[in-house]
């Protein structure tokens, strides 16, 4: 059982305060963990010892997460503020150069970090700053949009999406936190996928604070990602040219995700030269902690 990690409150350019793990030799490269939906740093509880000898570690609670700043306006969660505010951690933190390592949401915002900071990449004062890139079970922008337009198991997956945009949830939200529309959302999908109890006690205590469900939630309202109803016709969207990503990557998908079929790593090689896919059978949506062993064994043989 990986223990507490201490924390530091570290203010960014971008207006926010984060709580951060900072772990590892300050003059060793540098891996920053990005943590999904509805999680913390502790996402990375195995993973943070295991590379803390080699690699200075750096795992953030995200803006709107646990004790960090929630803005309460969706508008202040949209892509561009949550890949900036990354950049600002390095610089705040001294870090020139870093490997990005991103699960679930953090994951989606590790593509665009990635694609803004690699060299030559989309944001010129941020170019040349991600060397590498870690992504587990997120999938890539331009991929996932594309499989919500044709791909009836995809859209039917994400429905969940629109019940977190829908401002009807609010109530149920307000009255029982977090939890009451986790349960709604995916009721009867999430069997076998059990954190060990003093997790789900930390997690159930964020959850129950108002600020922070609807700082989680934002993450969904704030994203530009279209998720049609099931209703709406299966048809090819307008081809998106999206820009390659040409750093060295590591992708690794658990295949037993509920969220997220393997269809996502379909097309992969096209838009991510670079990649290795390393497949994790038998395994939810939570492999950082559900398979700790499979993700550190990929990473030690990517990271050398």
């Amino acid at each position: 059982m990986a223990g507490d990690f201490e924390q530091q409150r570290v203010k960014l350019s971008t207006g926010v305060e984060l709580d951060v793990v900072d772990i590892g030799p300050r003059d060793a490269p540098a891996l920053i963990f990005l943590h999904g939906f509805p999680e913390s740093h502790r996402t990375w509880r195995h993973q943070l010892p295991h590379f803390a000898d080699r690699f200075r570690c750096i795992a953030p609670d995200q803006r709107g997460y646990c004790g960090s700043s929630k803005p309460q306006d969706a508008a202040d969660y949209t892509p561009d503020k949550l890949i900036a505010d990354l950049f600002a951690l390095a610089d705040a933190l001294g870090v020139e150069t870093f490997t990005i390592v991103g699960h679930d949401w953090g994951g989606a915002i590790s593509w665009g970090v990635a694609l803004a900071g690699q060299p030559g990449g989309l944001y010129p004062a941020w170019a040349g700053r991600v060397t590498r890139a870690v992504i587990a079970n997120a999938p890539h922008p331009g991929i996932f949009g594309r499989l919500l337009h044709v791909d009836p198991a995809q859209r039917a997956a994400s429905q969940y999406i629109r019940l977190f945009r829908d401002p009807a949830s609010d109530a149920l939200v307000r009255e029982q936190g977090l939890a009451g529309l986790l349960a709604k959302a995916f009721e009867g999908r999430l069997a076998g996928t059990v954190a060990p109890p003093e997790e789900i006690a930390r997690s159930l205590a964020d959850w129950q604070d108002p600020a922070a469900a609807f700082g989680m939630l934002n993450w969904y309202r704030a994203s530009p990602l279209d998720v049609p109803a099931m209703h709406a016709p299966f048809v090819e969207p307008p081809a998106m040219p999206f820009p390659k990503l040409e750093i060295p990557t590591l992708v690794i998908w658990a295949l037993d995700d509920v969220a997220l079929p393997p269809s996502n790593l379909d097309g992969m090689d096209e838009l991510v030269p670079n990649a290795t896919i390393v497949k994790v059978p038998g395994c939810g949506h939570f492999v950082t902690w559900e398979a700790p062993g499979a993700v550190n064994a990929a990473m030690d043989a990517f990271l050398a």
